[in-house]
């Protein structure tokens, strides 16, 4: 009889007491005693889980109910690294919820109803290094909110509707290097609003409503090297606007620049890549001596017309070594041709008639900016703040019932949200044509009438948002010849506004989130043929006819997901070459047929078929997506197997995650793709029991499938028969052997693997 030393028994005692210990779980949650993690996804809990073990260092609640995190919510698991509280449902944040969260360093608030950041709401993260809290509803950053992240370096608040950012909003952030405020709707920047951010090196801003460049603000940033301001209504850029001593990367595309002074850039010595590119340049000088050194200069979708007005550019960005990029829009001989192309002595003008004339028809094409009298007193409507400087007008929750007249011909950005219109009548708006950004968001809109907006000729942004609009009338954009994005989203459309859209020429961006759709018909995107990017998230569509987006051949951006669509709409993409983002989420799809992405299989980048229960995907379900496809979501389904991943060699990310994989032969191309990628998959078994939980890529069953090394006998290490027993000669493969074969061995040599164990009756029938 063998003894175990005592300080083997010593050993196992503690780590008897430590599994004992460690083994409190939830109810309806998964832990894990041994990465010491517990994930309570989508259990429709109201609270935070109070049973969860103390020594726990990853908790994920994503998918709850959760409406308020009292004081001390997470009082009992102080050593969590890592906290994830996405789409819970969160309203409130109680002064201390964290406050014993000394070590974490990770967490997630997306996609909840967070609609103010107070003083308080992170007291206790000291150690904290990211912070994610976008898609919520924040209006307000309370000074102080962020003073005691000292640790934090990424900082996301995108998808949120802060309008301004006041002096010293995060004062604290002492480690910060990258600050994320895309896709709000911020006009104004005090100029001490990065107060302190010393280590600030990259800043997004894009997606908002900033009419000028913030020149004041951004040389408060001493450290900052990329500056992302795309998709804001800029329209000029005057000289040694960007001051800025660091900054390498500059991007104003797709804003609405008509001038780009010389020496815009001037002061920013160290400045590399400038893209400007979709303004409405159609000339652009040579930048002033002294300028930066520029390796790159994008103006591409822009009209730029290669006449010997461009000559001079041409000409320094040789001599510089500058790449231009971007195509000629004219003169017909040269349309299309690549800037980087032409040389400077094909950049001819007309005669000097000739070119007259053509100036005096760009003239009269263009309206003329319009002017104040000297001595006139700018116009302001009771109960609204107008900003001279800027050309800003805000009437915010003043309680107005009707639009408010005697606005200021000058004004650029009209804030009329919160207030209490109930409908609006034909020519609201009268003498504001240069008005690029209009808010009527929360206004209790019932109805716009025909011509509601008419001649508001300037204007690019208009957000109808969070209303009661069921319809809208064939003429109601009539006059807003520049419209480009039209938010519409929660409302209460039960059908698509079918027509509403022939007047909109320029529409580039259409948001339908959160309304009540329940199909598309064939023929509601007419008049709407430059479209790019189309948002219908949260309704109820369970039918795409086909060709439904057919007239928008441009189309880029498609977002479906959370709607109750059964099936692929394969059909409906027949004409939509253009498309790259395709998000088909949450949608109740249990199958993907061979083909499904085929019409878009050339253009498409990011594909999201997250959390739909999708229990099975045709083998050639991918067809034809090869290196263009760079995002594969796939997480939260029943996949038990999956197609070959291999043609696509261009993925940058996928997931696996929360698919119960049978762990068989069948899954043995995705082990082998495992082992050629370097890619984070989050692949893991559900399937057999003995395997469950375990990383793919780490698991050896594999080998016992055909052609792929040892016999699964070998494979699973079955012990030798005892020496005291005779030997037997070589039989068949018969139950009655196999029986024979698991003779209990000695005692001393029972200590073999689990996947010794008899397998499951699936494993059984794959095998």
């Amino acid at each position: 009889m063998h003894l175990l030393p005592t300080w083997t028994i010593i050993v196992l005692f503690f780590l008897c007491i430590r599994e004992v210990k460690s083994g409190k779980c939830p109810k309806f949650c998964m832990c894990d005693s041994i990465q010491l993690t517990v994930a309570c996804v989508k259990k429709n809990l109201t609270e935070v889980p109070p049973t969860i073990d103390e020594i726990t260092v990853k908790l994920d609640l994503r998918g709850n109910n959760i409406q308020e995190l009292p004081t001390g919510a997470f009082k009992h698991t102080p050593y969590l690294t890592h906290l994830t509280l996405q789409n819970t449902g969160i309203q409130k944040v109680r002064e201390g919820a964290f406050r014993s969260l000394g070590r974490l360093v990770f967490l997630n608030l997306a996609y909840n109803n967070i609609d103010i950041l107070y003083q308080e709401s992170f007291d206790g993260l000291s150690s904290l290094k990211q912070l994610i809290i976008d898609h919520n509803r924040i209006e307000e950053i309370q000074p102080g909110a962020f003073a005691q992240l000292g640790f934090l370096n990424l900082l996301s608040i995108t998808h949120n509707q802060l309008v301004y950012i006041p002096n010293m909003a995060f004062q604290g952030l002492q480690n910060i290097n990258w600050l994320r405020l895309s896709h709000n709707s911020l006009n104004y920047l005090d100029i001490e609003a990065f107060a302190g951010l010393f280590t600030l090196t990259r800043l997004s801003i894009d997606n908002n409503e900033l009419q000028f460049f913030p020149t004041d603000t951004m040389t408060r940033l001493p450290s900052l090297t990329r500056l992302d301001l795309s998709y804001n209504p800029m329209t000029y850029l005057g000289e040694e606007v960007v001051t800025m001593a660091k900054l390498t990367h500059l991007f104003l595309d797709h804003n609405s620049l008509q001038d780009f002074s010389v020496s815009a850039v001037l002061l920013s010595p160290k400045l590399t890549h400038l893209d400007l590119s979709h303004n409405q340049l159609r000339i652009l000088q040579p930048l002033a001596a002294g300028s930066p050194k520029l390796t790159r200069l994008n103006l591409a979708g822009n009209p730029i017309y290669c006449s010997c007005y461009l000559r001079p550019l041409r000409e320094w960005a040789m001599q510089e070594r500058v790449r231009l990029v971007g195509t000629c829009s004219g003169p017909p001989h040269l349309s299309d041709e690549n800037l980087d192309a032409v040389q400077p002595a094909d950049l001819r003008c007309q005669s000097h008639e000739a070119m007259l004339k053509a100036e005096l028809e760009e003239q009269r094409r263009l309206p003329p900016p319009p002017t104040n009298p000297p001595g006139d007193k700018v116009k302001c409507p009771d109960n609204c703040i107008c900003e001279t400087e800027n050309n800003h007008t805000s009437c915010e929750k003043m309680g107005h019932t009707k639009i408010p007249r005697g606005f200021s011909p000058d004004t650029r950005l009209l804030d009329l949200r919160d207030n209490h219109f109930h409908y609006i009548a034909s020519n609201s708006f009268p003498g504001l044509p240069v008005v690029v950004s209009l808010h009527l968001q929360r206004c209790k809109i019932h109805e716009l009438e025909s011509g509601a907006f008419s001649g508001m000729k300037g204007l690019v942004y208009l957000y109808l948002s969070e209303n009661y609009l069921t319809s809208l009338s064939p003429d109601v954009f009539k006059g807003l010849p520049q419209l480009t994005y039209l938010h519409v989203e929660k409302n209460q459309f039960k059908q698509f506004p079918k027509g509403a859209f022939k007047l909109l020429p320029g529409l580039l961006a259409l948001h339908l989130e959160n309304n009540a759709i329940t199909k598309l018909e064939k023929g509601i995107l007419t008049g709407a043929e430059k479209l790019r990017s189309l948002f219908l998230t949260k309704n109820n569509i369970t039918n795409i006819a086909s060709g439904a987006f057919d007239p928008a051949s441009d189309l880029a951006t498609l977002h479906l997901g959370n709607n109750k669509l059964m099936e692929v709409p394969t059909n409906a993409f027949t004409k939509t070459s253009s498309l790259t983002e395709l998000n088909l989420s949450l949608n109740p799809i249990r199958w993907i047929g061979a083909e499904a992405f085929l019409p878009v299989a050339a253009s498409l980048k990011h594909l999201y078929l997250n959390n739909m229960s999708l229990e099975k995907m045709s083998k050639d379900s991918l067809a034809g997506l090869g290196s263009g496809l760079q995002s594969l979501l796939l997480e939260g389904n029943k996949l038990e197997d999956v197609p070959d991943f291999s043609p696509l060699t261009g993925l940058e990310v996928i997931n696996l995650a929360e698919n119960p994989l049978l762990c068989d032969c069948p899954l043995l191309p995705l082990r082998k793709w495992l082992e050629r990628v370097n890619l984070k998959v989050r692949a893991k078994c559900g399937y057999p029991p003995e395997l469950k939980g375990q990383r793919v890529k780490d698991i050896h069953v594999f080998k016992s499938c055909p052609g792929q090394g040892p016999s699964l006998s070998q494979n699973l290490k079955i012990p030798k028969v005892p020496k005291s027993t005779k030997p037997r000669p070589a039989l068949p493969r018969t139950p009655k052997v196999i029986k024979t074969i698991q003779a209990k061995p000695k005692t001393h040599k029972n200590t073999k693997s689990r996947l010794a164990q008899k397998p499951s009756a699936k494993s059984q029938r794959s095998v």
